[in-house]
């Protein structure tokens, strides 16, 4: 086992940051360790979607830095363990991801499945919850945001929005972001697409978030708007104009 094949399962950028805003990218990373042999997919399987959210933490990390928000990027591929969903999930390790069986989590015995959530669940919001809950004990403003990407067609069904909004608890909040984002004319944004926060199926919103009483939201953006550097750029710096009113 080398350092390079089992890295942090969690990275942290601008951790003492002066903004409210603390960022996290769950799904930041595509790398699986090489003794899973990519879960018995292709590598070009593993580098699609269903490996990472494309263009995610680009955004998140040029977010960060505009922001001067603390960052917590995952290090590893979500076809090993999904860090947004709970323990509980059917999910968490999944056996299919869209259309793509993964041959390497059918029958997976309670040992490997309590192994990964060691290794990299546990640790990467452990970090995030002392992170979340130091600040709240000193009182400083906090306000969660998660950054993450989806595909512009999904088993066949196009996707018209640019990016969209979740929220569950904090509609007020999100409903600010969307009318800022949708000034800019030519964008579609829009409100719990293309998925929906629910406590069986998400972790970070209900958990770090409003179980804390945060305002706290997840952004997704259409994936083919952030896979290039400048994409990435152009959407880092219009989240980070329609935040900055929020930090008061």
């Amino acid at each position: 086992m080398t350092d390079a094949d089992w890295p942090p399962a969690v990275t942290t950028r601008n951790e003492g940051g002066l903004s409210p805003f603390v960022l996290l990218c769950e799904h930041a990373s595509r790398h699986i360790p090489s003794e899973y042999a990519n879960l018995g997919l292709p590598e070009a399987e593993v580098r699609r979607h269903i490996g990472w959210d494309i263009g995610a933490a680009d955004v998140a990390t040029r977010l960060s830095d505009r922001l001067d928000a603390p960052l917590f990027l995952a290090g590893y591929s979500r076809l090993l363990i999904d860090l947004n969903r709970p323990p509980h999930s059917r999910t968490l390790i999944p056996a299919r991801s869209e259309s793509t069986e993964i041959p390497g989590n059918l029958n997976l015995d309670s040992a490997e499945r309590q192994r990964r959530i060691e290794r990299i669940f546990t640790p990467f919001h452990h970090r995030v919850a002392g992170v979340l809950d130091d600040r709240l004990a000193r009182g400083v403003p906090t306000i969660l945001v998660t950054v993450h990407s989806f595909t512009p067609v999904y088993l066949g069904k196009s996707r018209p929005w640019h990016a969209g909004i979740l929220f569950d608890r904090s509609e007020a909040f999100a409903r600010r972001l969307i009318e800022r984002l949708s000034a800019e004319t030519d964008l579609v944004i829009a409100a719990n697409e293309p998925y929906r926060i629910t406590a069986d199926e998400d972790y970070a919103i209900p958990l770090h978030g409003e179980a804390r009483g945060l305002d706290a939201v997840l952004i997704e953006i259409r994936n083919d708007g952030i896979d290039t550097i400048e994409g990435a750029r152009r959407w880092a710096e219009r989240l980070a104009a329609a935040l900055a009113p929020e930090a008061g």
